[in-house]
């Protein structure tokens, strides 16, 4: 099963129009869960992924079961052996690890462009683009679960909230096969009850500060006044203060501009009627619009994807003539692929719209704007 516990923090008053939705995915015990998904025997054993204790070798990663003998990552294998005699030490395969990190990678890029890995197990994902499409954030983090699983044999925990901070501690928070949603306002509630050990940058040694200061949860801490932040963390003062209070808004950092815009929708029923489907994917291409007018973008290839009733997805393309954020070229478009993919009982779960290949020239007559071949000489893949 890939999903066994969901955790929502409800939604409070705040205002929506600037709120980001991030995601933080974290790998279960990746290295022991591929070695576990590669050798069915150890199934439901302990497997300590590491160096051989005679050789002085550390942990990499313990699977679960290990983990309830207080085995972790970095341990000395000598003493996990000790402590857990039955563990099955396994020598790392960091090939095959690359291998599935970059199928659940593509994944997520598949979901987003706005994709910040982190390692090969995790990463951090912007998915505002596909709630202001018209998605629910549980529904996106759930068919991301879904979709890893299925797809990759692999177990996700999923933290998803306005920020970086909360994201992160979310998806940490309800492992193994976690799922922690926090809606926007509720980010300090979230947090205030944990440990201030949560927050990234407080180690163990600040943390003993704080607690002498008689500060043990992030409540308290963000209570402090900045004067307080100040003499405590120096430079760092306000910046620990923000994430305190859960309004940590630093971007991620993909290494490369935005590649393309997009907006999709998975529909409650599968949905194999022509006018539905007609409507789905002008509003889809409507929101593109929107989204490239308020980032001052123009683009040239509108994409098509789709997700058929056997979870099978691929994708269409056609190239325009002209860069354009226009609504009504990319409509027909994306219309124009959609109607070439329509058969008598063929039915879609997911149907999405795109915008690549940005730039700024828009030469063009209103006669191209409104004559796209039907049946256009398209690129696809699957």
């Amino acid at each position: 099963m890939y999903l066994s516990r969901i955790q929502v923090v409800e939604l409070g008053t705040i205002e929506v129009s600037a709120l980001r939705h991030i995601i933080h995915a974290d790998l279960d015990a990746f290295y022991a869960a591929v070695e576990q998904l590669d050798n069915p025997d150890l199934v439901g054993k302990p497997v300590l992924v590491g160096g051989r204790p005679e050789n002085r070798g550390v942990v990499a990663t313990a699977s679960y079961e290990a983990r309830q003998f207080g085995v972790h990552s970095a341990m000395p294998m000598r003493t996990a052996v000790h402590r857990c005699p039955q563990g099955i030490i396994v020598s790392p395969r960091f090939t095959r690890y690359r291998e599935k990190s970059g199928e659940v990678m593509a994944i997520f890029r598949d979901l987003t462009s706005i994709v910040e890995p982190l390692s090969l197990d995790e990463a951090y994902l912007d998915i505002t683009d596909v709630v202001n499409g018209g998605s629910k954030p549980l529904a996106v983090a759930l068919d991301l679960k879904r979709r890893i699983f299925e797809e990759t044999g692999l177990i996700v925990s999923v933290g998803v909230g306005t920020c970086k901070t909360v994201a992160k501690i979310g998806s940490d928070l309800d492992k193994p096969d976690g799922l922690v949603v926090v809606q926007p306002g509720e980010e300090a509630k979230f947090l205030a009850p944990l440990a201030v050990g949560k927050l990234w940058g407080i180690g163990p040694k600040t943390a003993g500060r704080l607690k002498h200061e008689g500060i043990e949860t992030i409540g308290q801490l963000a209570e402090q006044p900045l004067e307080w932040f100040a003499r405590m963390f120096g430079k760092r003062a306000i910046n620990v203060r923000d994430k305190a209070m859960g309004k940590d808004d630093e971007a991620l950092h993909t290494g490369s501009a935005t590649k393309s815009i997009s907006s999709e929708t998975t529909f409650a029923a599968d949905v194999g009627d022509e006018t539905e489907l007609r409507d789905a994917v002008e509003q889809k291409a409507v929101g593109v619009a929107h989204q490239l007018d308020r980032k001052g973008l123009k683009g040239r290839t509108v994409k098509l994807k789709l997700r058929l009733a056997d979870f099978t997805t691929f994708t269409r393309q056609f190239t325009l003539p002209y860069h354009t954020n226009d609504e009504e070229p990319i409509k027909a478009a994306a219309w124009a692929l959609l109607a070439a993919e329509l058969e008598p009982g063929r039915a879609f779960r997911l149907l999405g719209v795109g915008m690549a290949n940005f730039g700024s020239d828009s030469e063009v007559n209103a006669q191209e704007v409104h004559q796209l071949p039907l049946f256009a000489d398209v690129e696809s893949a699957v």
